[in-house]
C-alpha cells in the first residue's frame, strides 16, 4: 500500500495505539474488518467472528492529514468502491465494535441507517456523502498530486509561461490534480533561429526517475484511428463513436508498451486535440446519483462496461427536468453529459437501448419516473393518448405531477406539464366568440346582426343598442324604385 500504511507485524512487542477500518457493503449488509487490497483491486477482508489472533488487520496512523492522504489512496485501487462504506476504530475494539455495527444494521430502518452516514469516512477530505458520490463534484473531489514547486519553471520559462500566467488562466489548479489543463494555453517555443507559436493543454507526468515533466498535448486535425493503439485495432462502430461522440463506448484490453501488461482500459478521444486517451477500467468511479437520478446496479454496469446511458427526469441546477446520455470519458475521467455531440447518435443510441429494454411491438412501459400506471391509465397511454400522473417527486423531494404521452414512432415518453393540446384549446374560439370572430375577422354574416355596421363586441350575437336595432331592422330601397 502507501508510506503511510502501517503493517502490524507478529510481535510480542507492545504496539503504538493505531486505528483500523471496519466495511459495510452496501448490498449484503454485512460488516466485516478490512486486511487490505489485492492487486486485482479487490477489497480483502474478514468476518469478526472469524478473526484469528495473529491475522493482521490494516492500521493506519490516527493523525488526521495523514489519514486522509492514505485513505484517499487506499479508496482509489478499490474496483467498485461505491459498493462499500467505511468506519474508522481503534483497532483493539475493532471485533466488537464490527459485531455492534451489524446488530445495529439488521434491524435499523431505511432512515436509521442512512444516519451511518454521519460516521462514514471519504476520500478527498471531504466527508459529504453527496459531494463524493454524486456527478456534481467530480473534479472538485480529486485530491492533489503535484505541488507548484515541483514544477519546473526554467522549461516553462521557455513556453513563455509562469505560475503567475497560469493562474490567471485558471490553469494551475487542473495541473496539480494530475490533469491536462481545461482549455488551450497558447505557448512559444523559441530556437533562436525559429520561433513557433501554438495552442497546447499541458500536464504534468511523473518520469521513471520520480522528476516531474511537463508534456505538451499539441492540435491534431483528425486522432489516427487506422493504426493500432497500444495494441487495440479499432473497429469501424470504434471510428465511429470516436468521431461522432469522443467515446469509443467499451472495455478494451491494451498492452503497456514498457511492461508487455495487459490492461483493460476505456478510450476516448480528446475534443480540443484530436488525441487519443486511454483509461484503466479499474480506476472508473461511477456515481450513485446523477442529477437526482439514482443509478441501479445495471446502469452503473453499462458505465463501467464504457456503454453510453440515457437518463429521464434529470433535474438541473435551476431545478429544471432534463433529458440527456451520460457516458465516461477517459479524457476527463469521471461520467459526462453528451450535450451538443451529434444529436443523432444520441437519439440512436437512445433508442437503441429503449429497444433492448421493450418489447420489440413497442410497447409502452408501465412505469415512469418511479410512478407505476394504473390498468386504466396503462390502456390509454400504451394507445398513444395523454394521460395525467401525479405522485412523482423530484430531485428534492417535492411531489409534482403532469402530462405524458408515449410516442411509438421513437419509443419515447413525452412529458408536459400542461396537456399538450391546452393551448391549441385555449387558441380555439369558444362558440360565445365564434360569432364576433367569423365576423370581425373573416368577413363572415350572421343573419341577426348583417345590417349593423360597428363592429361586434366581445360575445356579441344580437343587437346591442337601439340604433344596431334601427340599422338592423332598415330596408334599404331598391335602386330605380319608389315606394
Amino acid at each position: 500500500m502507501e508510506n503511510e500504511l502501517i503493517n502490524a507485524q507478529e510481535s510480542n512487542e507492545l504496539k503504538p495505539s493505531a486505528d483500523t477500518l471496519l466495511v459495510l457493503n452496501i448490498h449484503t449488509n454485512q460488516v466485516e474488518l478490512v486486511k487490505g487490497v489485492d492487486k486485482e483491486g479487490n477489497l480483502q477482508k474478514v468476518p469478526p467472528q472469524e478473526k484469528k489472533d495473529n491475522e493482521p488487520l490494516i492500521r493506519v496512523d490516527k493523525h488526521g492529514d495523514l489519514f486522509s492522504n492514505f485513505f484517499s489512496n487506499f479508496y482509489r485501487q478499490l474496483k467498485n468502491p461505491t459498493h462499500f462504506n467505511f468506519f474508522k476504530v481503534s483497532e483493539y475494539d475493532a471485533i466488537n465494535t464490527a459485531k455492534d455495527l451489524q446488530k445495529y444494521v439488521d434491524q435499523a430502518s431505511p432512515e436509521e441507517k442512512e444516519k451511518l452516514k454521519g460516521y462514514e469516512v471519504l476520500p478527498q477530505h471531504n466527508n459529504n456523502p453527496k459531494n463524493q458520490n454524486t456527478m456534481d463534484n467530480n473534479t472538485d473531489n480529486q485530491e492533489y498530486r503535484f505541488q507548484p514547486e515541483q514544477i519546473d519553471w526554467k522549461t516553462m520559462e521557455k513556453f513563455g509561461l509562469n505560475q503567475e500566467k497560469l493562474e490567471k488562466m485558471n490553469a494551475m489548479d487542473a495541473l496539480l490534480r494530475g490533469f491536462k489543463t481545461n482549455t488551450l494555453i497558447p505557448i512559444t517555443i523559441n530556437l533562436g533561429t525559429a520561433v513557433s507559436k501554438m495552442d497546447v493543454r499541458l500536464s504534468l507526468q511523473t518520469g521513471d526517475t520520480g522528476q516531474v515533466a511537463v508534456h505538451l498535448h499539441g492540435i491534431r486535425k483528425e486522432p489516427n484511428l487506422n493504426n493500432k493503439f497500444l495494441g487495440h485495432q479499432f473497429t469501424d462502430e470504434d471510428k465511429k463513436n470516436l468521431k461522432e461522440t469522443g467515446n469509443m463506448g467499451r472495455v478494451v484490453d491494451l498492452i503497456n508498451p514498457k511492461t508487455d501488461e495487459i490492461i483493460p482500459s476505456v478510450i476516448s478521444r480528446d475534443r480540443l486535440t484530436n488525441e487519443l486517451v486511454a483509461y484503466r477500467a479499474e480506476y472508473m468511479k461511477i456515481p450513485d446519483e446523477i442529477k437526482g437520478i439514482r443509478l441501479d446496479e445495471h446502469q452503473k454496469q453499462t458505465l463501467l462496461e464504457g456503454g453510453p446511458l440515457y437518463l429521464e427526469g434529470m433535474t438541473s441546477k435551476k431545478g429544471e427536468l432534463f433529458d440527456a446520455t451520460v457516458q465516461f470519458n477517459a479524457d476527463k475521467r469521471y461520467v459526462e453529459f453528451l450535450f451538443n455531440n451529434n444529436q443523432n447518435q444520441q437519439q440512436s443510441q437512445h433508442h437503441h437501448n429503449q429497444q433492448q429494454s421493450q418489447p420489440t411491438n413497442k410497447e409502452a412501459p408501465k412505469v415512469f419516473r418511479g410512478k407505476e400506471l394504473d390498468d386504466s391509465q396503462y390502456e390509454k397511454f400504451n394507445a398513444g393518448q395523454t394521460v395525467y400522473v401525479d405522485g412523482l417527486t423530484d430531485a428534492k423531494g417535492k411531489a409534482y405531477q403532469g402530462y405524458i404521452t408515449f410516442n411509438k414512432e421513437t419509443s419515447k415518453t413525452d412529458f408536459s406539464f400542461t396537456h399538450p393540446n391546452k393551448l391549441k384549446e385555449e387558441a380555439k374560439p369558444t362558440e360565445d366568440h365564434k360569432t364576433q370572430t367569423v365576423v370581425n375577422t373573416h368577413g363572415k354574416t350572421n343573419e341577426a346582426t348583417k345590417n349593423v355596421k360597428e363592429p361586434l363586441e366581445s360575445k356579441q350575437q344580437q343587437p346591442a343598442n337601439k340604433q344596431q336595432e334601427d340599422q338592423q331592422k332598415k330596408i334599404r330601397k331598391p335602386r330605380g324604385q319608389k315606394l
